[in-house]
């Protein structure tokens, strides 16, 4: 029996009813009709401050059920806004604990810009760069601006237009191909 592979959501905001949680409610609602599994962390606003100190074993438990999260995932898939020009704090908090781990080194990593045209491109090139630092696997293809107004979403918070649901699972697929594509190479 196959199961299907999962992909984890980041969201790197914490505000509630937030468009970007909106993208990644939309990207779990579609998984299935791209043969995935999507699965939401929820955990950004329980981490500790990162304190390279504090980077060793035993490590604060929220921050070894993120490296789970992340360690059994095929993929990744985030949704972030920008503030100040760059990441949120928090997320940047996030991934700052990921880069002491191997969890997330080579691991397929997307993600969806909901921002409106020409915002979002600070937090974009700073994701961009400290994934570099994680060795994450970047996969280009499945990197999209899917700009989001609230007008696009329906009551259940999803994104109800049929061609950006598309375009979410297409993402999904592109992410799942290149967890395939690895899998496959270390087989």
């Amino acid at each position: 029996m196959s199961t299907s592979p999962v992909i984890l959501l980041l969201s790197g905001s914490l505000r509630s009813g937030s468009t970007n949680e909106a993208v990644l409610r939309t990207a779990q609602a579609v998984a299935p009709s791209a043969g995935v599994r999507a699965v939401r962390y929820d955990g950004l606003a329980g981490l500790p401050h990162f304190n390279p100190d504090d980077d060793t074993d035993p490590l604060p438990a929220p921050v070894t059920g993120l490296r789970e999260a992340i360690d059994s995932a095929a993929g990744i898939l985030i949704c972030t806004p920008e503030y100040a020009g760059t990441l949120p704090g928090s997320f940047k908090n996030l991934l700052d604990w990921t880069v002491g781990g191997t969890e997330i080194c080579d691991k397929p990593v997307a993600w969806v810009g909901a921002a409106a045209q020409g915002r979002g491109t600070g937090a974009e090139a700073t994701l961009r760069t400290v994934l570099g630092y994680t060795g994450a696997d970047i996969v280009e293809r499945a990197c999209v601006r899917l700009p989001v107004d609230r007008g696009m979403l329906g009551a259940d918070g999803t994104v109800t237009d049929p061609e950006f649901r598309r375009r979410i699972a297409e993402t999904l697929g592109l992410l799942t191909a290149a967890a395939d594509a690895q899998a496959g190479a270390r087989a």
